[in-house]
């Protein structure tokens, strides 16, 4: 079947990913009966995948029954250790009449194009952070969604989470002051990935697969597996990454916050040379209204005892009358903090992140949806606005006047704490240049850049042909 595939694909190369015509689909049907098994097809198997395989295996009534990676050199074991059909090719599920799931575990630029095609051919979607790669096809998840009537939960699990849904409640409450800052956290140890010469690709890679959306270039063994993170092609640094999560709490914390009206950031890749091109330290604002939210990333940390920058990823709202984060009120001025109080428990669909997904599948709900495709739109958004702010940026030197970040003490606190971050780990700030971001005006309701062209060509890309996310959905 795989040979028989892969000649396919090469005398379809003309029609390509994107037109390859979709059948044999379960488009029309809405509603699973409620001891109906849910069939599950996993694309992307490496690292974050296996938790898939595992999750959806735990959820009684599911079954993963297909898994799909472009390199087949992951499918012995897991073939072995499941006895599940293994493709290359991610139509294989799409064509599935029993496929009733597409699970997306893949490379970050994979995401969206392979949400969408998803939904066209009927399967409920189950989508990695972030959801998208650049904004414009993370709004054409949402409209894939909604137009074929599909289930979408996106991949941040503090949603699922009852104590952070408390304290999120508890700050909208205003019970324990105003919110002014709404900050996370991502400082996780990402040190030197160094560098990995062009070679070619491995025979048991569909590399041409892999690539998909981005554009073409040689293969280096610090793209697949992990690496990719690294490289804009194909990741969106730690920021997209493991920030995803905690910019998604951040923005839940503002009430009713969608995307801001103004961002900007600043930082650089720091303490190494190699082959990445993300940065791994990054300050970023944004501007909502009365409150900011304010996001810090610091990969140069380490758990080594009696080193002074430890990782931290969490999240913490400041508020006129003190400190709230992980189910906990901080008094301003000290004093023990007290666990939060609510009148009423909000809503979580029980089930963890997998299991809730399935109720919603079941009910037909979006309400059931922890983390709806909207939702996770916006929180990866950010983190593009974000990314696109640092590489419009220029050099400046540590030692210029840091009146660019405003008065804000939080802002200037997080500030000098990558400075001493940087420093601790033996950077020469006085001879250290970092990334000025620009600071741009943006229109959440149009989804654009106020009066800058530049900034708005970042709002997508070029998409190689054949596999282009659609412009238009329906």
């Amino acid at each position: 079947m795989r040979s028989n595939r892969r000649d396919f694909l090469k005398s379809a190369a003309a029609a390509g990913f994107a037109t390859f015509v979709i059948g044999g689909t379960k488009a029309s049907r809405q509603v699973l009966g409620a001891n109906e098994r849910i069939r599950v097809a996993v694309c992307g198997i490496n690292g974050r995948g296996q938790s898939h395989i595992g999750g959806f295996s735990d959820v009684e009534g599911v079954e993963v029954a297909m898994l799909v990676d472009p390199d087949s050199r992951l499918f012995g074991l897991t073939e072995k250790a499941h006895g599940l059909k293994a493709v290359q090719d991610a139509r294989y599920a799409f064509d599935d009449p029993n496929i009733d799931v597409v699970s997306v575990a893949t490379p970050n630029h994979w995401h969206s194009l392979l949400t969408i095609r998803a939904c066209q051919a009927g399967k409920d979607v189950y989508v990695e952070k972030p959801l998208s790669h650049n904004i414009f096809e993370g709004r054409k998840c949402v409209e894939a969604a909604r137009h074929y009537n599909r289930m979408v939960q996106h991949g941040t699990q503090s949603r699922s989470d009852s104590t952070w849904a408390r304290t999120v409640a508890a700050v909208h409450s205003e019970k324990y002051g105003k919110l002014l800052v709404s900050k996370g956290y991502c400082c996780k140890a990402r040190w030197s990935i160094g560098t990995k010469p062009t070679k070619p690709a491995p025979a048991e890679l569909d590399f041409n697969i892999w690539l998909g959306p981005a554009p073409e270039q040689p293969y280096h063994e610090n793209l697949v597996h992990y690496n990719w993170h690294w490289f804009w092609d194909f990741g969106n640094g730690d920021t997209g990454n493991q920030g995803v999560h905690q910019m998604d709490v951040a923005m839940w914390g503002i009430k009713n916050a969608t995307l801001p009206t103004r961002v900007w950031s600043l930082g650089g890749r720091f303490g190494y040379e190699d082959q990445g091109q993300t940065p791994n330290t990054q300050l970023t604002v944004f501007e909502y209204g009365d409150a900011i939210l304010l996001f810090e990333t610091r990969g140069l940390v380490k758990k080594d005892e009696g080193f002074a920058f430890a990782p931290k990823v969490t999240n913490e709202f400041f508020t006129t009358e003190g400190m709230l984060s992980d189910g906990k009120f901080y008094p301003r001025g000290g004093g023990e903090p007290q666990p939060v109080e609510l009148p009423e428990e909000p809503h979580v669909t029980p089930g963890g992140p997998f299991g809730s997904f399935i109720t919603a599948v079941r009910s037909r709900k979006v309400e059931d949806l922890n983390a709806d495709v909207e939702i996770g739109h916006n929180s990866s958004a950010l983190c593009h606005l974000s990314n696109i702010s640092y590489r419009l940026g220029k050099q400046v030197p540590f030692s210029a006047s840091s009146q660019s970040l405003g008065d804000n003490a939080h802002v200037v606190e997080s500030f000098e704490m990558i400075r001493a971050n940087l420093q601790g780990v033996g950077v020469k700030l006085e001879e250290t240049e970092y990334r000025l971001g620009r600071d741009l005006a943006f229109d959440p309701a149009q989804e654009k850049f106020v009066g800058d062209d530049e900034a708005n060509k970042l709002l997508t890309r070029e998409y190689r042909k054949g596999f282009e996310v659609p412009a238009t959905i329906g």
